[in-house]
């Protein structure tokens, strides 16, 4: 099914690029497009009620107190001393992150650290202006960094429910969880349409399709905030709403995390433009910007799309706030300075940890004339008034506000209800051979499969951790796993159910249930080369209860669409449920029956995704001219003919041997590799000629054996640097992880002064390296040496080899001196190589 040796390039490649380029001080570079967008300007009746107040703020803060309005630090990185001394204006908690770093925080946890940001950000004692603190988070199915917290289907699943009602629902139900523990400020909705299935955020989109994204944008937002002009907007319970990622997130070349959006304005308005504009018809007072890029230049910095088109064409007078220092990724920018994305239009910088300097280095540009006084007035001026239109001038102490601390309001009953009905409403049905659903609830029935009864990954990523990983059942007191839903159904109608994981039975039962799919995971680590479904384990199992006589009922967790046909044909039903959340007993709600045996509920799911037809189909859209194996729009119900010819099972990836060396790096970077320096003070360096500096490395062509064969690479010890073998696509390196070993010879001119590593990359938290500085120190003056680790480790220790960024990277921050040549992957090294 796999095909082992694939190399993901798209076709047009995101450009790395040196941070020394050409920058601008005007806010936006072109104004002759944005007519093409419509206008939405803000639905409030009164916009400009809090324009007095505003103004009068404004002329008593320094620059020093609008910068610190500017600046978002993240929990584990900032203080309530903090708040006070730099005036800052809003912090944000990213997944994973708890108060006291204590995954089992409670209410008065949060609570209690809301009131200190707070007070110390209402402290005029030193003379300064009081102004309320906003504290954000991710709660993009729930309130999901808080345990026992209701956890919704994500937005995959929503897609599939074509309920802008139950959306409307779930935003009120997710901002009173939001609001018990203190929190003012929501990073969701996402309102990506993904276009590619291979990105790994596909699932926090509705759909492939712009169709339903104005009505779920704007019931979305309304949820969240309440409803524009009436007593709601902003009541008790009611929290900031953020679009995001503004714009095309979902629509980069290759499905690529971060990547490129290539195609024209009009496509970027018609397909990527309407959930913003539901949003905007909203009310929405927040937009975040993604992290990719449009035509070749990131968003961040995009003064077009953020002055031009969002803030002056479509009328929107809220803030825009940065996403994980996405700031650094604009040419000329890093993490502590990026005047650029100010003057392109960027309100607030979330910068987690770097934001002391950050501050600091923006106060100095406003001061020098890089960043205008107008430019950061006005930056200050839409915060202000977003905090003034929330009530947060007039709701006062976190912990006293409506209700806060209310945690039985946390997991409620109510509040479950509803992620309930979400499950029911987003299960989609593919086959039911025989009408084999619903199940006969007096039957003896078996639940098999690694997510049966495993609330964790039934809820995916962006659940308690960042990647939704590391949980356990304990994590999520109140939620039902899909086992546990079925079994209440089952027994109490008189019928048993027996649990075993592997499928193994004491009594033979009349139907298997088998729970599979993805593992959790989140941005970057979730890309993927293709969309086949890989793990063989599931399929055997399947095989082997219908070799038994078992009919098998398949639920399929997944956070897109996926290539399954042999689990389809091994299957006598099968469902999709997404990542459903803690509520797993929705899904035994309709595939049991009542006791007469008639349906509890129907499935009324339909895609919001194509269904590929084979794991090399992607991308794949409606309207696009392709077959998929089910269309948009498809989903049955009991009443309609569930057989299901059987289906090919021919993927359409070839199969290849690897061969027995793999040259990365032979005279010249071999495609799509290219060398990549890095340092503190540049985010990365393309060398594109023979040579190429900065402050903390550099390398440059030698000869070894012909010219210009080798690279001669010197770190300079004036920080942390990288030399690195990169491609802005994904290679698949899975043929060689058992067997091969990372080679490169390299010759020692000058032995290291501190540690070095060597290792391999697949994302941002997906890499794995072994220290050489041992080896490399008795290599000195030995001439050519051939350094050998063990691939199979670095996957051991956490590389994914079928999602490779950089298959060589070394890294120190003292100084060394060394040379390159013939990097490679080699099969029949039969020495023993190194490993972390």
């Amino acid at each position: 099914m796999k095909k082992p040796l694939t190399l993901w390039v798209p076709l047009t490649l995101a450009v790395l690029v040196g941070c020394n380029g050409p920058t601008s001080n005007n806010p936006s570079e072109s104004s002759s497009g944005a007519t093409l967008w419509p206008e939405h300007p803000t639905p409030l009746e009164n916009p400009g009620a809090y324009e007095a107040d505003i103004e009068a703020l404004l002329a008593r803060m320094s620059v020093e107190e609008k910068v610190g309005q500017m600046i978002q630090p993240e929990l584990r990185n900032v203080t309530p001393d903090d708040v006070k001394r730099y005036h800052l204006g809003s912090v944000l908690n990213g997944g994973g992150s708890f108060p006291g770093g204590d995954k089992n925080a409670t209410a008065d946890d949060w609570l209690a650290l809301a009131d200190g940001f707070y007070e110390a950000s209402m402290d005029d004692s030193d003379g300064f202006a009081a102004i309320p603190i906003v504290w954000a988070t991710d709660a993009v199915h729930g309130h999901n960094n808080v345990k026992g917290a209701t956890l919704f289907p994500h937005n995959i699943g929503l897609g599939a429910t074509r309920n802008p009602d139950l959306i409307r629902q779930i935003g009120t139900v997710t901002a009173r969880e939001v609001a018990v523990t203190g929190l003012d400020w929501n990073f969701a909705p996402t309102l990506a349409v993904a276009r590619d299935d291979r990105w790994g955020r596909t699932y926090e989109a509705y759909a492939e399709d712009p169709e339903i994204l104005y009505d779920y944008g704007k019931a979305m937002v309304e949820g969240l905030q309440g409803a524009p002009n009436t007593d709601e907007f902003f009541g008790p319970g009611r929290v900031l709403a953020t679009a995001k990622h503004y714009i095309a997130d979902g629509g980069t070349e290759g499905g690529i995390d971060r990547g490129d959006a290539t195609f024209p304005e009009t496509e970027l308005r018609d397909v990527h433009g309407p959930g913003y504009f539901g949003a905007l018809d909203a009310g929405v007072q927040t937009v975040m910007a993604s992290f990719s890029s449009w035509q070749g230049k990131k968003l961040h910095g995009h003064g077009y799309l953020m002055n031009d088109v969002l803030k002056q064409r479509m009328g929107f007078d809220g803030l825009i706030v940065g996403d994980w220092n996405g700031h650094e990724f604009v040419d000329g920018c890093r993490q502590d300075s990026c005047p650029q994305a100010v003057n392109a239009g960027l309100d607030i910088f979330m910068v987690p940890d770097q934001w002391r300097a950050l501050h600091a280095n923006t106060v100095a540009q406003v001061e020098s004339g890089e960043i205008s006084e107008e430019r950061l007035d006005d930056a200050v001026r839409r915060i202000l008034r977003v905090k003034f239109r929330a009530g947060m001038f007039e709701k006062g102490t976190p912990s006293e506000r409506h209700y806060a601390g209310r945690d039985d309001l946390v997991g409620a009953d109510a509040h479950r209800a509803v992620a309930r009905q979400a499950v029911r409403e987003s299960l989609v049905l593919l086959k039911n051979q025989n009408q084999i659903l619903p199940l006969n609830p007096s039957s003896h029935l078996l639940v098999a499969g690694d997510g049966a009864d495993n609330i964790g990954k039934q809820s995916g990523g962006w659940t308690l951790t960042w990647q939704g990983t590391g949980n356990e059942k304990e994590d999520f007191p109140g939620a039902t796993s899909i086992y546990d839903g079925i079994a209440q159904a089952v027994e109490s109608a008189g019928g048993s159910v027996e649990l075993d994981v592997e499928g193994n039975f004491s009594q033979k039962p009349d139907v298997a249930i088998v729970v599979f799919g993805e593992d959790p995971y989140a941005e970057m680590q979730g890309d993927r080369a293709d969309v086949d479904y890989e793990p063989d384990s599931d399929l055997a199992l399947l095989k082997r209860l219908r070799a038994d006589g078992i009919p098998v009922v398949s639920v399929f967790l997944t956070g897109r669409p996926l290539w399954v046909n042999p689990e389809i044909n091994a299957s006598d039903a099968f469902v999709v449920a997404w990542l459903p959340g803690s509520e797993g007993a929705g899904v035994a709600d309709v595939l049991v029956a009542d006791a007469e045996g008639q349906p509890r509920h129907d499935f009324i799911g339909k895609l919001s995704f194509s269904w590929p037809a084979r794991a090399d189909q992607t991308p794949l859209n409606r309207g696009d001219g392709q077959t998929p194996l089910f269309a948009y729009g498809h989903g049955l119900t009991y009443a309609d003919e569930g057989d299901l010819a059987p289906l090919s099972e021919e993927s359409g990836l070839s199969e290849s041997e690897a061969q027995t060396v793999l040259p990365l790096f032979d005279n010249r970077p071999m495609e799509p590799w290219q060398w990549v320096l890095s340092d503190v003070t540049e985010r990365a360096r393309v060398v594109t000629g023979s040579g190429a500096k900065l402050p903390g490395i550099e390398i440059q062509s030698v000869d070894r054996q012909v010219q210009e064969d080798s690279r001669a690479v010197r770190w300079t010890g004036t920080g942390p640097a990288e030399v690195a073998l990169r491609s802005p696509g994904r290679a698949d390196l899975s043929a060689y992880a058992s067997e091969a070993h990372l080679r490169v010879d390299v010759s020692v001119i000058k032995a290291p002064a501190a540690e070095v590593s060597l290792g391999m990359r697949c994302g941002q938290d997906c890499l794995a390296s072994v220290d050489v500085t041992e080896w490399l120190t008795e290599a000195e003056d030995e001439g050519w040496q051939t350094l050998s680790v063990d691939l199979s480790c670095l996957v051991e220790a956490g590389v994914d080899p079928s999602m490779v960024l950089s298959p060589f990277y070394m890294t120190t921050e003292g100084p060394l001196q060394i040379k390159l040549y013939n990097v490679r992957l080699e099969m029949d090294y039969q020495g023993q190589g190194l490993c972390p």
